[in-house]
């Protein structure tokens, strides 16, 4: 269709790497997996510490304090555990979840992006580990999945402290450019004013 061909034209008419770019809840998916990944850390009572009720000091988070503080405490509620755990359970989350209602539209769309050499971002104001596997049925790899995180010490465990731009609204622009050495993207896709 119309999309194929300018995408054809897009690639014939480009030198050097191409990157397309796309958002992650309701654009590759119809739910929110920042958010269930959160439900489900909650439901199976993966982490100690919480608050007395998580889901809701986490929405009072995002309305009274900000969305951006609101995104980076999703991360920071996993410090001290082993990175390799959590994305582990990120897994058992999606399979937990499975099938996602994925959009087959895009599904289609990546796979012809990939046909044409182009490096597909995901680029999610969820936290990046809630993302990972949900981006695998996409063919995206965990590297090519931009999200909020917070930094990780030497022996893999999480900590509390932000890494890098808070991917949401302006923050997202920013963490593309950065991973792609300012390479900007000639295809992006997403289903808000803020993607």
């Amino acid at each position: 269709g119309k999309i194929s061909d300018a995408i054809d034209k897009a690639v014939s008419e480009t030198s050097g790497p191409l990157v397309a770019a796309f958002d992650a809840d309701g654009t590759l998916w119809d739910t929110d997996m920042g958010e269930k990944f959160f439900f489900h850390q909650i439901e199976q009572k993966l982490l100690k510490n919480l608050p007395a009720d998580p889901w809701e000091h986490y929405l009072r988070l995002k309305k009274e304090v900000s969305p951006q503080v609101a995104y980076l405490w999703l991360a920071q509620i996993n410090a001290g555990q082993p990175l390799k755990l959590v994305r582990k359970w990120s897994e058992e989350c999606v399979k937990a979840h499975s099938p996602l209602p994925i959009f087959k539209g895009q599904k289609r769309l990546i796979d012809l992006l990939h046909s044409k050499d182009v490096k597909v971002y995901v680029v999610t104001a969820s936290i990046k580990w809630s993302v990972e596997p949900a981006a695998a049925i996409y063919g995206i790899s965990p590297d090519r999945v931009l999200g909020i995180t917070t930094k990780i010490d030497g022996a893999g465990l999480v900590t509390t402290e932000q890494d890098g731009p808070i991917t949401w609204r302006e923050g997202k622009v920013e963490g593309l450019l950065r991973t792609t050495n300012g390479i900007r993207p000639f295809f992006c896709s997403g289903n808000t004013p803020g993607d």
